[in-house]
């Protein structure tokens, strides 16, 4: 884990504002700035973040070429066309399939789906996907989660005759492809007041535009909302907007009647407490991708369409298998890296790291990427065989753009595609030292010192005094948390260890700190290499968030520690 001083940086919020919203508000005063800080300046946009509504979804029609996209689907209804659903292998993808396919084929027998093989087709919208809508006899194919760059394809399917509808949220280039309808709110002439959907969002709008065409009760809808909660956790959308009000009824629905999927997934994972966002991210989300990653993601669609809690756990298990092996591959290769890395005798100066090994896992070195940023703190590309070619994953650290910095390696590859914290390449196994030279090149000089420092970003200071069950009960009630809307983080200066504090399970603290008259506990993962700071005795900074902690029974607030160091004078 990351050894080196983070950065710290605290948020300040408008003064006059915070005023403002604290005369209608009445609570504390760090909260307001935190609200304020996160844009809500009034009391009915407080009211709106505190109590969202399905009512104030926008209306899909807003959308560009939503007109089109219902009349051609109520067409081929109404002409007992064949129609073929299809999407990306992810977690967005396979919950967009799922929704449009349980939606559809509520109502209209001649429906099917699809999901590429990550291995055998590649991400997106394949010629093998529009070849099998071919064979079978289907005309009409709406793509989810994908569709937006894939203009040679779309052309080539409907010079065989097939239409397609793209609902997609990634970024458009200028040439669209000549689909019948494109449903993007990211497209420049798209009016949709909300831009930040993720893929399954952009066809729960299609679903509920369907839904007032055909006369079928909106309630009806509400069905999909824990799949597209699920949706926006995995894709790591902004938390904001209609993906706020979307994530909130999203989770109600997953606790009170989940989909027999997350419903399964939620029991081979234990979790018998409520689910949250975070439950969503690193318990259901990872078992939904491993089925890509290392074998078919098909039956993650299966999983969520099934009629019964049997069949979802049937298939539910057969995820968690995959799962189970991900993380195999996923912390062998991550030893193998680290390494790598350490037998080259410049690590410690170089601003990268590109690691290869032909025998690595494809399906899993995205993860071993992000892993190795947590040791070491620089963008990082993870490279093995892929038939005759090399393929990788990069991740990079805050603040720095990886794909501009791959762009300028491009006459070494044969590919590569992405954004500014993810990428995918490829290139000839004759190419990857140059590639190491180049790309390490690249990085020295572009990147700062600072943005090699990982940076931490704090709300607010508040006392250990401030912290009670009502200061708690607001921070839950700004759930869900995601970007744009993370669980705050505080600063408490000139706080004391009490003495029995202690290290567990040799690599994390159990902290016992006091400020005057007040004392809390909390616990701080993988921070055992700071306890040295506590036996100082002397006044330290402490960077935390707050949640529950049950034992025996009881229920206490606990500080969840983020870093430390000795305050200063």
């Amino acid at each position: 884990m990351l050894l080196v001083e983070k950065r710290w940086k605290i948020l300040t919020a408008d003064a006059v504002k915070s005023a403002s919203l604290h005369e209608s508000l009445k609570i504390h005063k760090a909260l307001v700035n935190i609200l304020v800080q996160r844009g809500i300046n009034t009391f009915d946009e407080a009211k709106n973040f505190f109590r969202p509504q399905l009512s104030d979804l926008h209306d899909p029609w807003l959308m560009k070429d939503m007109q089109k996209a219902v009349t051609r689907i109520c067409q081929g209804i109404e002409k007992n066309e064949k129609i073929l659903v299809y999407g990306d292998y992810d977690v967005d993808g396979t919950t967009s399939v799922a929704c449009m396919y349980r939606f559809i084929s509520n109502i209209h027998s001649q429906v099917d789906f699809y999901i590429p093989h990550r291995y055998r087709e590649g991400y997106g919208v394949s010629k093998a996907g529009i070849d099998f809508a071919k064979e079978n006899g289907f005309t009409l194919i709406i793509s989810l989660d994908c569709g937006i760059k894939a203009v040679d394809l779309i052309q080539y399917a409907a010079d065989l005759g097939i239409d397609f509808i793209v609902c997609d949220h990634h970024l458009p280039d200028d040439i669209l492809p000549a689909a019948v309808a494109i449903l993007n709110p990211k497209q420049k002439d798209c009016d949709y007041p909300y831009k930040e959907l993720c893929g399954c969002g952009v066809g729960f709008k299609l679903i509920t535009a369907l839904a007032q065409a055909l006369n079928i009760p909106i309630e009806n809808t509400y069905e999909y909302l824990d799949l597209v909660a699920t949706a926006i956790a995995a894709d790591i959308v902004q938390m904001t907007g209609e993906n706020r009000i979307l994530a909130y009824f999203g989770l109600l629905k997953a606790n009170e009647k989940p989909n027999s999927g997350i419903k399964a997934l939620s029991f081979l994972s234990g979790l018998k407490d409520e689910l949250h966002i975070t439950n969503l991210v690193f318990m259901i989300a990872p078992r939904v991708n491993a089925a890509g990653r290392m074998d078919d993601a098909k039956k993650a669609v299966q999983m969520f369409v099934s009629e019964t809690y049997e069949e979802a756990l049937s298939y539910a298990e057969m995820l968690h298998s995959d799962n189970t092996d991900r993380k195999e591959a996923d912390s062998t290769i991550t030893n193998e890296a680290l390494a790598l890395i350490l037998e080259n005798k410049d690590h410690a100066t170089r601003k990268s790291t590109v690691v290869f090994k032909s025998h690595w896992h494809k399906g899993v070195v995205g993860i071993v990427a992000s892993r190795l940023i947590e040791h070491h703190y620089r963008p990082t590309i993870v490279l093995t065989q892929s038939g005759d070619v090399v393929a990788g994953s990069a991740r990079s650290v805050s603040g720095f753009n990886v794909y501009e910095a791959i762009h300028q390696c491009k006459d070494l590859l044969v590919g590569y595609g992405g954004h500014f914290y993810a990428a995918g390449i490829t290139m000839k196994p004759y190419n990857v030292e140059a590639f190491q030279r180049r790309f390490e090149e690249v990085v020295s000089g572009s990147i700062t010192d600072d943005l090699l420092i990982p940076e931490v970003v704090v709300d607010a200071e508040i006392q250990l005094s401030d912290i009670n069950p009502t200061f708690l009960n607001i921070i839950n009630q700004m759930e869900p948390f995601g970007p744009e809307n993370l669980r705050p983080v505080f600063i408490a200066r000139k706080v004391y260890d009490t003495g029995f504090s202690k290290i567990v399970k040799e690599k994390h603290i159990r902290f016992v700190l006091k400020q005057n008259n007040v004392t809390l506990t909390g616990i701080g993962f993988c921070l055992a290499h700071k306890f040295s700071l506590l036996q100082k005795n002397q006044p330290l900074d402490i960077l935390f968030t707050l949640d529950e902690n049950e034992w025996n029974g009881q229920i206490t607030i606990q500080l969840k520690m983020i870093d430390l160091r000795l305050s200063e004078n």
